[in-house]
């Protein structure tokens, strides 16, 4: 049958903090018998956003990932409260018992995301539960969806071979796929929160200044080989994005016809690397 997954971009999330406002307006103070326990006004909420920063002034990246529940497949809090405390329903949604998972704070730490977290005033773990009630009265979608500006957030329902081909096509990728939990919820230019990127500026010595340069050619190498290319913008700045942490050793040649060429090593490690300005080398005729 078809299943429930929420889709976010994080290139469009821009930290206005509407789904974890949106996700507390709904769930603090409010009964839903048989989905949840009012959620308690203080505290963190079952929806948070993560920022991660990136590169170094003037070329400084910030992005930012909405986590929540992710309703896995094979998720360890359904095992952990294989009693009835927790349930996997047909639809993919995960729900967890307001009332047979009472005192079980062994949950929390049964969730290698850390998305579940404790009432300490019911004593009783609770999580985003996809606002299932809502869905299950005739919603088209959670709240997040409807209150987020930038449409960065989209819940579609699809069965398990046309998500994965959704997936495979559009580039989207899931929290820690490696411990085998198989999410729900999944990521497109998560890139942005993992990875890094080798940045520069361009620059060339015009009637006796430095100028920025437009339209220079910017290519990254790796062991003799192009690993990828950019053409740098009004500010001749120019960014190669999505690059592995630890990959090492790489070189950035940059050219332009009327300024000449230059050529940059740089090593990238845990973080992303900002290079000095490069300053284009006239050629001789």
């Amino acid at each position: 049958m078809d299943k429930w997954n929420l889709i976010i971009d994080v290139a469009g999330c821009e930290n206005c903090n509407n789904c974890v406002l949106a996700a507390k307006d709904e769930l603090v103070g409010n009964d839903f018998p048989g989905y949840s326990a009012p959620h308690p006004a203080q505290g963190r909420g079952v929806m948070h956003i993560e920022r991660t920063v990136r590169g170094a002034a003037p070329l400084v990246d910030a992005a930012y990932v909405p986590k929540m529940c992710n309703h896995c497949d094979n998720a360890p809090c359904v095992k952990a409260g294989d009693d009835g405390a927790v349930r996997k329903r047909d639809d993919g949604i995960v729900i967890i018992d307001p009332v047979k998972a009472k005192g079980r704070r062994d949950l929390v730490d049964a969730c290698p995301y850390g998305a579940i977290v404790w009432n300490e005033q019911l004593h009783l773990p609770q999580t985003w539960f996809f606002d299932a009630h809502l869905l299950d009265t005739g919603a088209k979608a959670p709240r997040c969806v409807g209150v987020c500006p930038t449409q960065a957030m989209e819940a579609v329902k699809l069965g398990d071979e046309h998500m994965a081909q959704r997936a495979k096509a559009e580039g989207l990728r899931t929290l820690k796929p490696e411990i085998g939990t198989k999410p729900r919820v999944y990521y497109k230019n998560l890139h942005r929160a993992d990875h890094c990127f080798i940045a520069g500026s361009v620059t060339a010595l015009v009637n006796g200044r430095i100028e920025c340069v437009a339209g220079a050619e910017a290519i990254l190498l790796r062991g003799g080989s192009k690993v990828a290319s950019a053409v740098t913008d009004a500010f001749g700045d120019f960014k190669f994005d999505a690059l592995p942490p630890h990959s090492g050793s790489y070189l950035v040649r940059t050219s332009h016809p009327s300024h000449g060429l230059t050529t940059r090593a740089a090593n990238l490690g845990a973080g992303s690397v900002v290079l000095e300005d490069l300053q284009l080398v006239a050629t001789k005729p």
